[in-house]
């Protein structure tokens, strides 16, 4: 079903799931909390964490735990690529919903996307748990008329183009003293 802006912002903090534009693919998204609805919508298996998306960097530092000279890293790496397509897996706070990653509940993946629309939402609702709008294992879906035909219980943005670049984020794993290649996309870490 789509709807305006204001509607949207209002269903995702009532917990109701919503999909929006990002900079790589359309986000199938829940307040954190709700994120088991995510898991049903796309009949995701629990093995496969979601990520923390939020409208900027700062919002998401609460969430992850390090030390000192790891924030440090952390922070360098977020300024050189957020917003952007890199999702950094990092330990993960008691903040963290065990939902979001019920195999591993001691990482997170954390994300600012490069696209203002998302970021209107995301400063609105705070963080929310998200993936890519498709059934597990099919390729993402890629507009918001196969969004809404596909999951018709998912809100989407009326009149909104949601066509990103169509290739999922890079994703790298903090490993204590390094970064772990999990998932290349077209960010590639220096």
């Amino acid at each position: 079903m789509n709807v305006s802006l204001e509607v949207l912002i209002n269903a995702a903090k009532a917990g109701k799931l919503i999909s929006f534009p990002t900079d790589t693919v359309p986000a199938l998204a829940s307040i954190p909390k709700q994120a088991e609805l995510i898991y049903a919508a796309k009949q995701r298996s629990l093995d496969k964490p979601l990520i923390l998306m939020a409208a900027k960097a700062e919002d998401l530092w609460d969430y992850v735990q390090g030390s000192e000279i790891e924030y440090q890293i952390w922070q360098k790496v977020v300024n050189q690529y957020w917003p952007g397509a890199l999702t950094l897996v990092l330990p993960a706070s008691d903040k963290i919903p065990t939902v979001m990653n019920p195999t591993n509940p001691t990482t997170i993946g954390i994300r600012v996307p490069n696209h203002q629309i998302a970021q209107t939402i995301l400063a609105q609702t705070g963080p929310m748990a998200t993936t890519s709008v498709n059934l597990s294992g099919q390729p993402a879906l890629e507009n918001r008329i196969e969004i809404e035909v596909n999951f018709p219980e998912v809100l989407t943005l009326e009149s909104t183009e949601y066509k990103g670049l169509g290739i999922p984020s890079t994703v790298v794993k903090w490993t204590g003293n390094n970064w772990q290649i999990l998932r290349q996309g077209n960010i590639k870490l220096n």
